[in-house]
């Protein structure tokens, strides 16, 4: 169906699908009244649009009608309430109007603010609908996190963003880009956080739930999205809750020797913290939107290269819009009490200790430490060879010596770590009480063999075709990049690359 082009009320959005006699479904809502259904029951015309609309609120008629699920407000319980409304409908009105009717259901589970404000006030909301009549379904999921401090705000905001995802299914769903813009219309992201968004089936297939949900950070509808070690796009409260995080923030362009020895350093550390032992820890590969949009734009293959390699080895990726690590363990804070580790580089460790960074805070660079280190926070800091740091001073990059190709072409063996690296005077005694108090610390065990590679140096070998890079990085992100041809691999001329 054609797209509008201007931005339509909620009520209109409404009026419009109940005006169109192709659609007819049903509104199965569960956790915080049948918000959805009110809106389109409000505009008028809802008869031509809904077959039925219910709330199965008591959690004994809930199990009897569509089965039990671990958790109420979860996602295995909306994919039990699609299936079983969905297959209602065609056994109950395909004979009669299925050759003319694409069928529909729109259907949530949600808990908004309790009485007492103790909650986590979030839901899981979704839409099977055929494209064409008879045909297959297709879905589309989402989880919403509500922001708004009163119950009835939430709801408000609930009826709105769930009629933004019914009228997107019917009017943008051939434009997913559009689509995800559309379901903040009439709202604003301090009222609604989407942060787990999905495509799935024959509607949408060649869209790349990854690159959706990129997307969801690039336009502010959240600020972080998670991929699991196969790349399926993840929902992070269910991957995060009451577990100890490691995380270690990277370009990973391409993913080295080096980050998977600092991380792999890092996490020996880590469950070792008697803080964590005994306890569920997740790893995590990170990145900032503020690293994806380093060339101006967003490049999708390049970031999708990213995930994918950091995949093939097994890792969960994050990918964030929290520019400064402050912001980023708050946000995990959000689900977790246990500790929390950072694996960094050298340079990274300077870079927190740059007050401009600070500057809209109005306790400046203690605020910033206030609210990075409050809670069991301990960053663990990968050494850095003493050229490669010098050379880092003077451009703020790190980059190899031109000509490096090894340990061996270093001057020598100094190795700049927590211990003695250097931070501007004033902020020295600061620095001291954090490295005595152990918020910072040391990574010990790593090899320093590898201590010259470089990501920016692996590129450009790459794309220069020296085939030196190939022994600084994994086996398996080897053979990946030269089977896809990723970051300007070109075969040597004669040489065939597989592909399966």
């Amino acid at each position: 169906m054609a797209a509008q082009n201007t931005l339509l009320t909620t009520n209109r959005k409404a009026l419009t699908i109940n005006l169109n006699d192709e659609q007819y479904g049903t509104f199965a809502e569960i956790g915080a009244g049948q918000e959805v259904a009110r809106v389109f029951f409000h505009a008028g015309g809802a008869s031509g649009t809904i077959a039925k609309t219910i709330s199965a609120y008591d959690m004994t008629f809930s199990d009897a009608i569509y089965g039990k699920a671990p958790r109420y407000v979860s996602h295995e319980r909306l994919e039990l309430m699609l299936e079983h409304e969905f297959n209602l409908l065609v056994e109950r009105l395909a004979q009669q109007r299925g050759d003319r009717t694409t069928f529909f259901v729109f259907a949530d589970t949600v808990a908004t603010k309790n009485f007492k404000g103790t909650n986590e006030a979030h839901g899981w909301m979704g839409i099977r609908f055929q494209a064409e009549a008879g045909g297959a379904p297709s879905d589309i999921i989402l989880h919403v996190r509500m922001w708004d401090k009163e119950n009835v705000l939430q709801q408000e905001a609930l009826g709105i963003v769930g009629t933004n995802l019914v009228y997107g299914a019917f009017y943008f769903r051939d434009d997913p880009r559009k689509f995800i813009e559309s379901l903040l219309d009439n709202l604003s992201a301090d009222r609604i956080e989407v942060d787990m968004l999905k495509f799935i089936g024959p509607a949408f297939a060649h869209v790349d739930n990854r690159l959706m949900s990129l997307h969801l950070v690039h336009f502010g509808l959240t600020n972080a999205v998670m991929f699991g070690p196969g790349g399926d796009v993840q929902q992070p409260s269910e991957v995060l809750y009451k577990k100890a995080i490691l995380v270690e923030r990277g370009s990973f362009r391409p993913v080295t020797h080096v980050n998977v020895d600092m991380l792999n350093c890092a996490t020996a550390q880590f469950v070792q913290e008697p803080l964590v032992k005994g306890k569920d820890v997740i790893v995590l590969m990170e990145i900032t939107m503020n690293n994806l949009l380093a060339a101006g734009e967003l490049d999708a293959q390049d970031f999708l290269s990213r995930v994918d390699l950091l995949a093939d080895i097994g890792f969960t990726v994050l990918i964030s819009n929290y520019s400064e690590y402050y912001r980023l363990t708050s946000y995990f804070r959000r689900y977790t009490k246990e500790m929390i580790g950072v694996a960094m580089g050298i340079n990274n460790l300077i870079e927190i200790f740059n007050e401009k960074y600070y500057e809209n805070l109005e306790g400046g660079i203690l605020e910033s430490f206030g609210r990075l280190f409050r809670h069991s926070v301990r960053l663990y800091v990968y050494p850095m060879r003493q050229e490669a740091y010098d050379r880092y001073l003077m451009n703020g990059q790190v980059v190899p010596a031109p000509g490096a190709t090894g340990s061996h072409t270093f001057a020598s063996n100094v190795l700049i770590n927590a211990k003695n690296v250097q931070v501007v005077d004033h902020l020295r005694n600061l620095y001291n009480h954090l490295l005595e108090n152990h918020y910072i610390d040391s990574i010990v065990g790593f090899d320093r063999d590898i201590l010259h590679i470089f990501s920016r140096d692996v590129l450009r070998r790459i794309k220069e075709n020296d085939a030196t890079w190939e022994q600084m990085v994994p086996t398996s992100v080897a053979t990946a990049i030269k089977k896809r041809g990723l970051f300007g691999y070109a075969p040597p001329a004669g040489v065939a690359v597989a592909t399966k």
